[in-house]
């Protein structure tokens, strides 16, 4: 995997510096570029028009991202969206960051016939719909369960074909075809490195769910304080004059109309106790039968 990886990316750099140095593959460019395949051959161009989005990031990434989560939540298994994740994070950096240094113009742009047009403001190098179509459908194929040859197989006409026609429709020259294959082979073979990170966030993941199944609240819910009662005050109990209204925690639990009911019941003092009105502030006023 380690050879592999590097003989990928001595291609990757091998045609950055054919371009640069002005070898035979600038000039095929060039000769591409000016026949102008969409002219000589206009009849395919409305069902490539279609297929050509079979390398744009947002359809196929949404696609993917809905059927990798409802098969996370069929499964309660994260790796394969962590893994769908990780390659598109990968492919944002690696891709972005040569396209910015790179700064190539397109054919549609381009200064002066035979020139390389880098380092010019754009950022046609590497071919972002080439590269988004190997990484997306490469590691849905790298997920699969069942099928994966043919999967592979299907993955691959996919990306030559979005490739060849983004230099069929003129936006891309073919030297960015051949890059942006390169740095999404790049990010395929490096996904296999990524599983351990993958596994640790999956194994942290479970623990911190589990951990909030099993830790108690860290108060107690509404109803279970209601059951439980309301807490003693303090104190021996509400003096008014001689006269003094202990606080029992049945009579606390209790509504307040209840609680004036049973006091009218035991003594006419304490009725005159709960009838004042910094118990009715408290409480709310007594309901006293027969009154208008």
């Amino acid at each position: 995997m380690t050879t592999l990886f590097a003989l990928v990316a001595g291609a990757y750099v091998a045609v950055f510096l054919a371009v640069l140095t002005r070898s035979p593959l600038l000039e095929f460019d060039w000769r591409v570029a000016m026949w102008r395949p969409y002219k000589q051959w206009p009849q395919p161009g409305g069902l490539l028009d279609v297929l050509v989005v079979a390398g744009q990031r947002g359809p196929t990434a949404t696609v993917a991202l809905a059927w990798l989560g409802w098969r996370f939540w069929r499964s309660r298994n994260p790796r394969p969206l962590l893994i769908f994740l990780t390659a598109l994070l990968l492919l944002n950096l690696s891709v972005g960051a040569v396209k910015l240094g790179t700064g190539r113009l397109g054919p549609g742009y381009a200064h002066a016939i035979g020139s390389d047009e880098f380092f010019r403001g754009g950022d046609m190098f590497p071919s972002g719909h080439t590269a988004n179509s190997v990484v997306v459908w490469g590691t849905l194929t790298y997920l699969a369960t069942r099928h994966r040859r043919t999967a592979g197989v299907l993955a691959a006409l996919v990306a030559l074909v979005v490739g060849l026609t983004t230099v069929y429709l003129g936006h891309h020259w073919f030297s960015d075809a051949l890059g942006g294959w390169a740095a999404g082979a790049l990010v395929l073979l490096a996904l296999p490195r990524c599983e351990p990170v993958v596994e640790r966030v999956t194994v942290w993941g479970r623990s911190l769910r589990e951990r909030l199944r099993t830790d108690p609240a860290p108060w107690p819910a509404p109803s279970a304080a209601m059951a439980g009662g309301a807490p003693r005050p303090r104190g021996r109990g509400v003096r008014h004059g001689s006269t003094a209204m202990p606080c029992s925690t049945g009579a606390a639990a209790r509504s307040p109309s209840s609680r004036v009911l049973e006091l009218r019941q035991t003594s006419p003092a304490v009725t005159t106790v709960a009838s004042h009105s910094r118990v009715w502030n408290e409480r709310g006023p007594p309901r006293v039968s027969n009154m208008s």
